[in-house]
């Protein structure tokens, strides 16, 4: 047990403990919180078999849970690699929490004391004054030698059993929450719904600490998104707004009856300041709305937009009509969808020339007939993901869609005997759309709706993951960013997904889609050779 005094030598102590499942790494590299590249084989095989937690960006310090009983000997491996300034197990408080001890020290001296003294107090217990702070008198920030690890405690408590020092303890660092997620979006993380336990999530708020979506654009085409609403109004928000349908212009907003753009658009970057979060809240978004048939030129022109106007993501929502999902007789399951070849050389101009060659990673719902995506020309094309959707029990939402072209899967509704109504997310203003100001439908106002579903929800959720993939990696081709997607799944239903050798499942593609993990994969590709 490690304790400190915050509050001086009166102070109440601070008690942290090594529970063992926890490493604590510092890179030689500073600037993303969980950065640990390159690395050697050994020490990325190390590596990949942590989950993080939180981190510094500006200290390259990231937290990371480890597997029961091998947090010893995982940092072992990765303090020994040259990449590696520091590894070693971390420290718990007294409620639980992860918190990151650096070799730093704050110290206070009394007011009156000759300031020649106080820094020759500090240089006899072997730490060395980095700089004098400002706002206090005598109070100084310094550095034990390097790798004095946890030998800090020991230092602070020195310095603070003299009489002229009033305050002294080891720099700690905890976690700290910029957006957090509303407590019904049980897929960002774990909740509980109802008085329910649900712990179904895309670790989403775990990936938050690494990254929230900065300087990435996610195109949503869809029937319009309510771009006056309070989630969707921070700064820069909005870019490049068009309809691509009558009236055409840059006035993206829904006509009437037209709600699920606005739903959509929420799951996938809703700012997370009155009521939803977005899986990449600070991302951009750039609204298309397109209320035309399916195969109209129209349909075309989006793609094209998008790239022209600077959009990393784009997320679809639509495609050809689902058979009955709970008539397994009905003939609608066997139809055949082609994609027509306007639309398809319209992906083919965004994945080839958007982000200045890299391409826009495309997101496209499954389908919502539990039938074969393989049918749907849209979802199966090639250079697009189909995204299906799983439950809040970790197993398949009723009715989506499954085969070969089935990517990955994001959390969704289910239907009956579900745990959840569906997803909490954004809703037109006031009365208009899903929530007419019901609280069993989101919240008394109508800005909220809580039962958005279907892998229309699923597809803007890993759209959302692809925009946190490509802040901490902008270089990453469109095909990398499915790769990344592909290797940092978690496997769920393990006994009804049916995984084939390569660890694809017809339900749910590679699996259920781990944001943190992803995020982290993806910080530690290397660039791309010219």
């Amino acid at each position: 047990m490690l304790t400190c005094r915050f509050g001086g030598s009166d102070g109440t102590p601070l008690e942290f403990e090594d529970r063992g499942d926890l490493v604590v790494i510092r890179t030689t590299r500073r600037g993303s919180r969980h950065d640990v590249s390159p690395l050697t084989p050994e020490a990325r095989a190390a590596n990949a078999s942590l989950e993080p937690l939180f981190g510094v960006a500006a200290a390259g310090v990231g937290v990371w849970l480890a597997p029961e009983g091998d947090a010893e000997k995982l940092a072992r491996t990765l303090d020994s690699d040259p990449a590696v300034q520091f590894a070693g197990r971390g420290l718990r408080d007294e409620h639980g929490s992860p918190v990151v001890y650096t070799e730093n020290v704050f110290v206070k001296f009394a007011d009156g004391a000759d300031p020649r003294v106080c820094r020759e107090a500090v240089a006899t217990v072997g730490l060395t004054v980095k700089r004098e702070l400002g706002f206090a008198r005598n109070a100084f920030f310094a550095e034990a030698p390097p790798r004095s690890g946890r030998r800090v405690f020991e230092l602070a408590e020195q310095l603070l059993d003299r009489e002229d020092v009033e305050l002294c303890h080891p720099e700690l660092i905890r976690e700290m929450s910029w957006n957090a997620a509303f407590p019904d979006q049980w897929h960002l993380q774990a909740s509980e719904i109802g008085g329910v336990p649900v712990d179904a999530h895309a670790s989403v708020v775990a990936a938050w600490d690494m990254t929230q979506g900065e300087g990435i654009t996610i195109a949503v085409i869809d029937d319009g998104v309510d771009i006056d609403h309070d989630e969707f109004a921070f700064d820069d928000k909005i870019v490049a707004p068009r309809s691509l349908t009558r009236p055409r212009g840059d006035d993206p907003r829904p006509t009437e009856g037209s709600n699920h753009g606005t739903a959509c658009a929420g799951v996938a970057c809703a700012d997370g300041l009155h009521g939803a979060s977005g899986v990449a809240p600070r991302a951009a978004l750039m609204p298309l709305r397109l209320d035309a048939g399916l195969g109209s030129i129209e349909e075309a022109e989006a793609f094209a937009w998008a790239a022209d106007h600077g959009a990393d993501v784009i997320s679809c929502s639509w495609g050809p009509p689902d058979g009955a999902w709970w008539d397994p007789s009905d003939p609608q399951h066997q139809r055949v969808d082609p994609l027509p070849d306007s639309t398809r050389l319209a992906i083919d101009y965004a994945t080839d020339t958007g982000r200045d060659g890299r391409g826009c990673v495309i997101c496209w719902a499954a389908g919502n007939g539990a039938e074969s995506a393989d049918n749907d020309g849209y979802a199966s094309y090639e250079r697009v993901m189909a995204i299906a959707a799983c439950n809040d029990s970790n197993g398949q939402s009723a009715y989506s869609d499954m085969g070969d072209a089935v990517w990955c899967a994001f959390p969704s509704s289910h239907g009956s005997q579900s745990l959840t109504p569906g997803i909490w997310t954004t809703d037109r203003s006031g009365l208009e759309g899903y929530n007419p100001g019901d609280t069993t439908l989101g919240d008394e106002v109508g800005d909220f709706t809580n039962s958005f579903g279907g892998t229309s929800s699923a597809c803007p959720g890993v759209a959302g993951v692809a925009a946190l993939i490509l802040s901490v990696n902008r270089d990453l081709s469109w095909a990398t960013v499915r790769d990344v997607l592909k290797d940092s799944c978690d496997r769920i239903d393990e006994a009804g997904g049916e995984y084939d050798a390569s660890g694809h499942s017809p339900l749910y593609g590679y699996g259920r889609v781990n944001a943190a993990r992803a995020v982290a994969l993806a910080a530690s590709e290397p660039a791309p050779e010219d």
